[in-house]
């Protein structure tokens, strides 16, 4: 990417725009972060890269963010996010892992050979429903199967109304199909498990060797597990690609707008029900079920619907607590030093 680059070619938007006041529309420096790290974050602004050393009192950042920096290039506060991922952090670890912010599109990759998996893939549109950008499921590996109709087929099948696209990621001409989502100015997140092509992709949208590649093990059709950091990278249509490492594991937290609205037909069937605290298992009056007798609902998405919530319910009350033993722990501290002051003070 140029040392100059216009901030509209940035991803800079009149949401962004609006948050400035009078004063930081003539001094304040908008800059968007490209990678973060432990200690310091490399931004990019029109008038440049510049790294920024990480401070204790600095909120909470990831790529994509933007920022405010003076005309010294200090960090000076972080605007409003338009959209944001996050999700629980793998393990057994309690706490919200920031993924990307401002991201307008989500291109979800999934390969067309043995790890194909619409439960997963239900899950990765519910990250990206709760963040609040636009899903692109993007099939890759087209080229290694026959007729990949079928799995299109498939997936709108279970998702209706789910753009998706079957792509040869070493192919420009087949990459074409996402042309729409890469204007200048638009930020893409590529969001998938390991070994399922998006550094293929990158690479090929980049038109250079961005990330590193892994070759399909023979074994069991996977891909090498190969990025391993978030960056913020330039196309040559135009548009900024966010790769992101494979996540193994995406557990959900606070996300129960982004599974409704990843299962609009459930939701709204279980609004119907009787009870509103229907489980959709056995009990009288429940339209989900009924849809299901009828046909009209599989019931593999409702399985992997009620799975998500109750993942969804516990990951979150499992966060909340913590917030709140924080909290409390922070209270605790801060009246301790106040009574230790208190007590030299005596002593004096």
């Amino acid at each position: 990417m140029s040392d100059l680059v216009p901030l509209a070619s940035l991803g800079w938007q009149p949401f962004f725009q609006q948050q400035l006041t009078l004063d930081e529309w003539d001094s304040a420096v908008p800059a968007r972060v490209l990678e973060y790290h432990r200690s310091e974050m490399r931004v990019l602004s029109e008038q440049g890269e510049t790294v920024i050393p990480l401070q204790h009192a600095m909120p909470k950042m990831v790529v994509g963010d933007w920022l405010l920096l003076d005309e010294a290039q200090v960090f000076q506060r972080l605007l409003e996010r338009k959209t944001l991922f996050q999700r629980k952090a793998a393990g057994t670890e309690v706490r919200s892992q920031l993924i990307a912010a401002n991201v307008d599109t989500a291109f979800i990759v999934c390969s067309i050979n043995d790890d194909f998996n619409l439960n997963r893939i239900e899950r990765y549109l519910a990250l990206v429903n709760e963040a609040g950008a636009e899903p692109v499921l993007v099939l890759s590996k087209a080229d290694l199967v026959e007729d990949p109709t079928q799995w299109v087929r498939e997936v709108q099948q279970a998702n209706p109304g789910v753009m998706v696209e079957s792509v040869n990621g070493l192919s420009k001409e087949s990459l074409a199909a996402l042309a729409p989502w890469m204007a200048e100015g638009a930020t893409i997140a590529v969001l998938g498990s390991s070994g399922v092509g998006k550094s293929t992709l990158i690479n090929t949208l980049a038109g250079k060797e961005r990330q590193l590649t892994g070759a399909i093990r023979d074994d069991d059709s996977k891909g090498r597990h190969t990025t391993t950091s978030r960056s913020l990278l330039p196309l040559e249509q135009g548009g900024l690609m966010l790769d992101t490492p494979g996540m193994r594991e995406i557990q959900l937290a606070n996300s129960e707008s982004g599974i409704d609205t990843t299962f609009a037909e459930i939701a709204e069937l279980a609004r119907q029900c009787r009870f509103s605290d229907c489980l959709h298992q056995s009990e009288p009056g429940c339209e989900v079920r009924r849809a299901i007798e009828r046909g009209e609902l599989d019931e593999r998405r409702l399985e992997s619907y009620l799975k998500l919530r109750r993942e969804d319910a516990f990951n979150s009350a499992s966060l909340a607590e913590r917030r709140s033993a924080d909290k409390a722990l922070g209270k605790f501290y801060k009246r301790t030093l106040s009574e230790s002051g208190k007590l030299k003070g005596r002593d004096s």
